[in-house]
C-alpha cells in the first residue's frame, strides 16, 4: 500500500465515520440526556480511536475495525493492543465529558432560576393587565368626535396639530 492509498483509505474511514456517527446521533435522540450524551461520546470513540498496526512503519487502522477483524479471523495479535488504546480513548473522552458536564451544570442552573424568575415577572405583568383590562373606563376621561377631553374628570383640551409631531388622523381614546 502507498502512501497515497493509505490516506485515501483513511479519507473514505473518516467520511463513512461520519455517516454513522450521524445515523448514532439519530438514533440516540430520544434518549434521556444524561444517557444520551454518554452514549455518543463512547459511538464517536469507537469509530474515531486509532490504533498502531505495524510500528516499524507508524500505520493506523481504526481500532474497532482491527478488533473486529482479529476476532473474526481468530488471529490476537493485535486485537488486545486495539482493545487497550479503545478502553484508554474511552476513559480519556468521558473524563473530559465529566469535566464539562461539571463547568455545564451551574451555568444551567443559573439560567433555568433567571428563566423561572423572568417567568414569574411575566405571570405579575399579566395579572395586573388583566386587572386593568377589568376596570378599561375607569381612568379613561370621554372624549368627544373632535378628539376633546369632556366630563366631570378633565377640562376640555385641544387635539394635537401635525406640526407637534402628531399625524391628521385622530384615534379614539379608551
Amino acid at each position: 500500500m502507498t502512501e497515497n492509498d493509505y490516506y485515501i483509505a483513511w479519507g473514505l474511514y473518516a467520511f463513512a465515520a461520519l455517516g454513522c456517527l450521524l445515523v448514532w446521533f439519530r438514533l440516540t435522540r430520544w434518549l434521556w440526556r444524561w444517557l444520551r450524551e454518554p452514549l455518543r461520546v463512547v459511538g464517536a470513540v469507537a469509530l474515531f480511536s486509532p490504533t498502531i498496526v505495524d510500528p516499524a512503519q507508524d500505520k493506523f487502522a481504526p481500532a474497532i475495525a482491527i478488533t473486529a477483524l482479529d476476532l473474526l479471523f481468530k488471529v490476537a495479535g493485535n486485537a488486545w493492543r486495539a482493545v487497550s488504546d479503545l478502553a484508554m480513548y474511552a476513559a480519556i473522552a468521558l473524563a473530559l465529558y465529566l469535566l464539562f458536564v461539571l463547568v455545564r451544570w451551574p451555568i444551567e442552573r443559573a439560567g433555568r432560576a433567571r428563566r423561572a424568575e423572568a417567568d414569574a415577572e411575566a405571570q405579575r405583568h399579566a395579572e395586573q393587565s388583566r386587572q386593568k383590562a377589568a376596570e378599561p373606563y375607569a381612568e379613561a376621561a370621554p372624549v368627544d368626535r373632535g378628539g376633546h377631553s369632556v366630563g366631570p374628570r378633565s377640562s376640555i383640551t385641544a387635539p394635537r396639530r401635525p406640526s407637534e409631531g402628531g399625524s391628521m388622523r385622530i384615534e379614539p381614546r379608551l
